[in-house]
């Protein structure tokens, strides 16, 4: 085979790789979209105020904090990184807060959604704390310039977002609520 051919070939093949990668990754993010349960959150102020940066908004949630006392089974007796799988109930308002949750994932109940957290730095105690996590749509990107509204909505506590779950946990921004009207929506692809 010639050199030049046997570069083309190898080119192709890095190519069909790159594209098979990306592909993968947009996919799973359009299928949770799709198909994965919904949940309203509400959007929690930053402290302190991290204004926008670039074009996207820095969001935190009511869910972030888990609650020691709703943590159920065996907590790690080893520092490492950890996940908890948090269960989220809908509430009166429809807004999602977290029931129970756990260093091990936790079995499908009717009403409600288990979420994953990423992985955090987890350091055993003799005193249990609640549990400060992330899901990783802590950030949304906005239109260059139409960050500052949302904001001033999250930190005056009138923003709310819906996410969608998947069935292994993972959270996706489905879209965003100011005041109950829908200002975002996520596009599938």
């Amino acid at each position: 085979m010639k050199p030049s051919l046997r570069f083309a070939l190898a080119a192709l093949l890095v190519c069909l790789a790159q594209t098979a990668a990306l592909a993968y990754m947009v996919l799973g993010r359009a299928a949770i979209l799709r198909s994965g349960e919904t949940v309203m959150l509400r959007t929690a102020p930053v402290d302190p105020r991290d204004l926008l940066r670039g074009d996207y908004v820095i969001l935190s949630y009511d869910v972030s904090t888990v609650p020691a006392s709703a943590i159920s089974g065996a907590w790690p007796k080893e520092e490492g990184r950890q996940s908890l799988w948090v269960r989220l109930v809908k509430g009166a308002d429809g807004v999602s807060t977290v029931s129970e949750a756990a260093f091990q994932p936790l079995p499908a109940l009717a009403g409600s959604v288990v979420a994953k957290s990423l992985p955090f730095d987890y350091w055993p105690s003799d005193t249990k704390s609640d549990q400060r996590v992330s899901y990783g749509i802590e950030r949304y990107y906005v239109p260059e310039g139409e960050g500052r509204a949302l904001e001033t909505a999250r930190d005056s506590e009138t923003l709310t977002v819906a996410v969608s779950v998947g069935g292994d946990g993972t959270a996706q921004l489905r879209a965003l609520y100011r005041d109950g009207t829908m200002v975002y929506e996520e596009p599938l692809f």
